[in-house]
């Protein structure tokens, strides 16, 4: 009990000196490790993959971050994240496009494995069939609010609008 003490204080002491590096701690004594999800999926995503945290979108060739709620895409020389689609695929259809379900990979970075995504999953790709999560919408909104990474955004331009379903070349 003594040394489970001093292991805790050792974790928090080592825990409050790197909170400005942003590093996280997990300590879990006596209970499971449990993968715990901040953000849900979307309706647009298919039915039965609750435990996920990425889809990988073949038309469009990108990413989306489940738990974060955030297209992850290339542009200007780097990877984006944004909780808008970006402008040249305003008029993608995330109902009727194709998800591919990514159930083996839990990190920060999927686009690490973007060149096989790519070649395997090419555009136009369709695996077995998918029933989305919720109804066919057509969304009409305007957002002025945006999420950065790398100092780059979406210039106010914002996707999951419109139904033809097609996406646009890189």
């Amino acid at each position: 009990m003594k040394t489970s003490r001093l292991i805790i204080s050792g974790l928090l002491l080592l825990t409050a000196s790197l909170t400005q590096a942003q590093v996280a701690v997990d300590v879990n004594i006596g209970t499971p490790n449990v993968n715990v999800h901040i953000g849900t999926p979307p309706v647009w995503g298919p039915v039965g993959y609750d435990n996920v945290d990425y889809y990988y979108l073949p038309d469009i060739q990108m990413y989306y971050d489940i738990r974060a709620s955030q297209y992850i895409y290339f542009g200007d020389g780097r990877w984006i994240r944004s909780r808008y689609l970006p402008a040249y695929c305003r008029d993608y259809d995330l109902y009727h496009g194709y998800k591919v379900v990514l159930t083996d990979y839990h990190g920060r970075t999927p686009y690490a494995y973007y060149e096989t995504h790519r070649v395997k999953y090419y555009k136009g790709y369709k695996g077995k069939p998918q029933k989305m999560r919720g109804p066919y919408q057509v969304r009409y909104e305007d957002h002025d609010d945006h999420d950065y990474d790398h100092g780059h955004h979406d210039n106010g331009n914002h996707g999951g609008k419109g139904n033809n379903g097609k996406g646009h070349k890189h």
